[in-house]
Parts: structure tokens; sequence; C-alpha cells
């Protein structure tokens, strides 16, 4: 198949419309848009198909109340790092949807894998870890295709994580993801609009 610039107009849309969302409506998501989601993530690509992300839905209420004591610890270990004005911004700040997001995914890469016996991370084995993002960027981007808002909460304690979630000692945390509808869209990031931070170019040098 040759794609042509509608392919790549449409693609431009879903990526700059693209956001870590933060603000979720508490609606359900449909069956169908899920099963599509999960199917999706097999599309990503992966170091020698070794397909390491391993994914724990989770909905338990008593779960997800230690999850979200787990990022008020973070985060207010976070806070001390800013000072002034910027810790003002920071507190302001909504950085998790764990109340509010109906779709909560603990995506974990799994160090030990037999899928692609070993192919391509002799010498980089964080290559997994990295298939694994992969994979996250892979789904996030359906998602918004869906019209659906995915945020990734990276401030929790992996080892916390895990144990919580009684996960495989040779399982790691790369992305605890909130997915469900926002309560409103933007093409402007947060992030931007709050003047915390623009984007910085990243040009391409020659060597």
């Amino acid at each position: 198949m040759k794609l042509d610039q509608s392919h790549r107009d449409a693609l431009h849309d879903v990526l700059r419309w693209r956001r870590d969302v933060r603000h979720f409506k508490t609606d359900p998501i449909e069956p169908d848009i899920l099963r599509r989601l999960s199917q999706v993530m097999d599309l990503a690509p992966s170091v020698g198909n070794a397909r390491p992300w391993r994914i724990k839905r989770v909905q338990s209420p008593h779960l997800r109340a230690q999850i979200i004591a787990d990022f008020e610890t973070e985060n207010a270990k976070a806070a001390t790092k800013y000072k002034g004005s910027k810790k003002v911004d920071y507190m302001a700040l909504k950085l998790a949807g764990l109340h509010d997001a109906p779709v909560q995914l603990a995506v974990f890469t799994d160090h030990t894998p037999t899928e692609g016996h070993g192919l391509g991370r002799q010498t980089m084995p964080e290559m997994l870890d990295y298939s694994t993002v992969a994979a996250i960027h892979t789904l996030w981007i359906a998602a918004r295709a869906e019209n659906i808002g995915l945020g990734w909460v990276s401030i929790l304690n992996p080892a916390n994580i895990g144990r919580i979630l009684e996960v495989p000692d040779t399982w790691s945390l790369t992305g605890y993801l909130c997915l469900g509808y926002a309560n409103a869209d933007d093409d402007t990031p947060l992030l931007h609009r709050t003047n915390w931070q623009e984007n910085t170019s990243a040009s391409w040098e020659t060597v």
C-alpha cells in the first residue's frame, strides 16, 4: 500500500491534537473502542519481536486508592524541589487523572521475556524498555484517533506500584496510563497554556 497526502495530513492532525490529558470525564469507554486499542498495541515495533510489555488494567477501588496514595506521597516530595513562584505553579498543576479516568493501565516491561530469543538486545538491554515505550506511544496515537485522551502518570514509585499489583520481580513499571474522554479538547499543551515550558526545537545535526 502506498500512502498519500491524505494519510500524511490525517497523521499530522492526530499528532498535533495529541495531549497528555489530566482532566477527564468519568464516562466509561465503549467496549469496542477498548478492544481496538488493546489490539493496536500489537502493531507496535519491538526489539527482536520480544514484545516485552505486560499490562494490568487496574479496576479495583482498593488498588486504585493505594496508587493514589503513592502518587500523593511522591508528588509532595517532588514539590520540595521547586522554590518560589515555580513551586506555586507546580502545585497549581493537576498532574494526574487518577480520581476520574475510567480506564487505568499499569504498563510494565518484562526484562526476561522468552520471546525474541535475545535478538537485538545483547549490547543494549534497555531496548526492552524502549520497546514498551513505543507500544505506549502507539496506543497514545490510536487513542487520540478514537477521541480518547491519555495521561501518562510518572509521579509514582515504580517499586511500590509493582508491590501493590503483585507483579513478578522481573517486571518494572514503564508507565501508568489514564484513559478516558477529555473534559475539553485543545491543540495547545497544558504546560504551554500555564507558561510552564514552551517547546524547544530539536534540529537534525549533520556530522
